[in-house]
């Protein structure tokens, strides 16, 4: 048996290839080939990090691949849309179509006409985000914002601590207190929890901040339940107990902070007690918290991406991003805060969003408001196309039933490149077929560790699958676009990856990393790793910036979220210094709105899907069972619901039906229900994007789902 790229062979083959999914694991997979079939998806044993270990989602990948329902051809509607009727057409026939129909669009309509909708369903640096920038840029495509996830959050960190990797996650080992806030790690960061086992039995503690008791919080020493949306409460009368009771690290605060200060000023206000009012969580319980976090060094704080997700989700990050630098955790191995490692990767974004196609002034749409874009409620030129990969809008956009009527609209003309027939898919008026992961070369960067990795195709295309890169040379050339970037092969591009003189690539190349199949970045080993031991943080400063100089830029969207753009988007100047902004949507900020709507509504990740990913696949059903809304009892006992009573969800933007769960674990007031079930599949056609919101949270254009006030009722 070899390791090797495939090559035609009746012999067993094993191939080197990775997770393609928007998760931070990034897993090496190592897929194995029996007479051009792959017969076996399996974790690789020797990748230090994720060590051999796939998760639910990923374990049955073949049955992804193989799915009887596979897209392997272009397909054309022949009935209503939504029907999910189609035909077979030739790839010759379905690309001159989509070419003729744009260009009849742009000449009527202009170019802001059409709109790219897409986001990670493949998160390889080829395949994914960025793959249809330079074409939309050229035909002169209204800009789709993508701030779905982290835009928030990167932008606050960004303006706290600079774009640094901060801790490497093997490092954890070495913390004394690891601080776990808005994560489900068991769920969704599965490869970090061995760590956090071994930090146990070295003698850390493990504290679960969370609204809910997740498998994660179940398993740490001690969950801390707050209220949605109070995080920044609770991180900033944290600080208020450091500074106050002098836990901080002086030596560290006066040589490696700028504006400390401004900031002992600022938390004055935030007592333990002011916050138990806005948390739930008592005064008692934050001094203790912040106490042992201060006190065992090196301390870690570990946070997920629902920590950005309401109105005041940025400042929430901000606080959290000032604590290390308080208390010096920086200092040794293990101790920091831990976001995206991302940062340390020297990827060549420019190379393929090139942003200098961009038409200066062209109209930008956030996604979260494709459906009030499809129903002209936008300025600019009404929506005449719509061009979908890499995501299923249906289930993750928020106004669903308004983005459905939109997309019943005779007027548009809707392509979707995708491997299934997804809730969006549908509603296409040409269907195009896309690869999966075994069918096609990529290279990969992670947001979870500090490894490259190199995924090998492994098998032929299915039927008439392509790559994204494919497609989009296929239509490029189709309407006539001459610039060599369209002409790229998928070898040139990988070769344009990374920045390859950069020193966290010395050792490392497209050649290594063909044979190996992944290299660790070239960085200190897990111990030795503290990059901020002595400053030397990435912001203008140099240090923490408990005051930050990049408040003046305003609301800026962090790169990487708006096709096209490669610099910060100025808006107006926030506050530099960290403070408390409430859930929009609750009783301080529209009192009438919580009489009506008293409910909470939160939307977690699933633990067998990844987004909407894997929700059409039957075992992945199985494991995830049917979509429940999880309700205190005695929420439910004042409605007359019982366990397993089917109960509909509902405010002003829509409603969706599902089975009722009575949980004691879960704080009263608060309802849960997870995303990534399709609506095709769910009880009287509707998922809870039906009633999520498209306001943006402070900073980054981030969502704020966490904010979707809700009444329950028997349906």
């Amino acid at each position: 048996m070899t390791i090797a790229p495939p090559e035609p062979t009746t012999a067993t083959t094993v191939v080197r290839g990775a997770c393609p999914h928007d998760c931070p694991d990034t897993c090496a997979m190592l897929v194995t080939v029996e007479d051009g079939r792959a017969v076996d998806v399996a974790g690789d044993p020797d990748h230090p990090y994720t060590a051999g270990g796939l998760c639910v989602k990923v374990n049955n990948y073949l049955d992804r691949v193989y799915d009887p329902g596979r897209v392997l051809f272009p397909m054309r509607r022949t009935g209503p849309k939504g029907s999910g009727r189609f035909e077979r057409i030739s790839w010759s026939d379905a690309v001159d179509e989509i070419a003729t129909r744009l260009r009849g669009i742009v000449d009527e309509h202009g170019p802001e006409a059409v709109m790219p909708v897409s986001y990670l369903g493949t998160q390889g640096i080829l395949n994914g985000l960025n793959v249809g920038d330079p074409f939309f840029a050229e035909l002169g495509a209204t800009v789709a914002e993508r701030t779905y996830c982290d835009s928030g959050s990167c932008t606050a960190y960004a303006m706290t601590i600079g774009d640094t990797a901060g801790v490497d996650p093997e490092s954890l080992v070495h913390s004394r207190f690891i601080l776990i806030w808005a994560c489900n790690i068991q769920s969704t960061n599965l490869h970090l929890w061995p760590y956090i086992t071994e930090a146990r039995k070295r003698g850390a503690k493990v504290v679960v901040v969370d609204p809910v008791r997740t498998r994660t919080a179940a398993a740490a020493d001690q969950h801390i339940a707050l209220r949605p949306g109070t995080d920044g409460a609770l991180a900033l009368a944290m600080a208020h107990v450091i500074i106050a009771e002098g836990l901080t690290d002086t030596d560290y605060v006066e040589h490696f902070t700028v504006g400390y200060p401004e900031f002992a000023e600022r938390v004055e206000q935030y007592t333990p007690e002011w916050a138990e009012t806005e948390t739930g969580v008592p005064a008692e319980t934050i001094r203790t918290l912040a106490r042992e976090y201060a006190g065992a060094q090196p301390s870690v704080i570990r946070i997920g991406v629902a920590v950005e997700r309401h109105a005041g989700g940025g400042q929430a990050v901000r606080a959290l991003s000032c604590l290390p630098g308080l208390v010096g955790a920086w200092r040794k191995p293990g101790g920091g805060i831990l976001q995206l490692p991302l940062w340390a990767f020297p990827v060549n974004w420019g190379a393929f969003m090139h942003p200098e196609m961009l038409t200066p002034g062209t109209r930008v749409i956030n996604q979260y408001r494709l459906g009030s874009a499809l129903a002209g409620e936008m300025d600019g030129p009404p929506l005449k196309a719509l061009f979908v990969y890499n995501s299923n809008p249906v289930v993750v956009c928020p106004d669903q039933d308004k983005l459905v009527a939109g997309l019943q609209r005779e007027d548009l003309f809707t392509v979707v490149s995708e491997q299934c027939m997804t809730d969006t898919a549908d509603y296409a008026d040409i269907v195009l077929p896309a690869t999966t992961q075994l069918e096609q070369d990529d290279i990969m960067f992670s947001w979870g560790h500090l490894f490259v990795t190199y995924n090998h195709r492994s098998i032929a295309p299915l039927g008439e699958a392509v790559p994204n890169t494919e497609m989009f040379r296929r239509l490029a050339a189709a309407m006539g676009f001459d610039d060599p970037v369209f002409r790229r092969t998928d070898a040139e591009m990988i070769a344009e990856a990374f920045d390859w003189s950069h020193p966290h690539m010395q050792g490392i190349t497209v050649e290594s990393l063909q044979e190996q199949g992944w290299q660790r970045l070239n960085v200190p080993s897990p111990d030795e790793y503290a990059p901020h031991a002595e400053g030397g943080f990435p912001t203008g400063s140099g240090k923490v910036e408990f005051v930050a100089s990049a408040a003046a830029g305003g609301n800026f969207v962090v790169p990487l979220f708006r096709q096209g753009s490669n610099d910060h988007q100025p808006g107006q100047p926030v506050d530099p210094l960290p403070h408390y902004i409430p859930p929009r949507e609750n009783a301080a900020g529209d009192p009438s709105l919580s009489n009506r709507y008293p409910l909470n509504l939160l939307t977690p990740k699933s633990h067998a899907y990844l987004n909407s990913s894997f929700g059409n696949h039957e075992f992945h059903q199985k494991v995830q069972k049917e979509a429940t809304l999880v309700i205190h009892p005695d929420d439910a006992a004042a409605r007359g619901i019982t366990e397993g009573a089917q109960v509909q969800v509902f405010n002003d933007r829509g409603r969706f039906t599902l089975v009722a769960k009575l949980d004691r674990t879960l704080l009263p007031g608060v309802v849960v229900s997870a995303m990534g079930a399709w609506r095709k599949h769910s009880r009287a056609g509707a998922t809870l994007a039906a009633v999520n919101p498209t306001a943006f949270a402070d900073l980054g254009n981030a969502p704020t789902f966490s904010d979707t006030l809700v009444e329950v009722e028997i349906a």
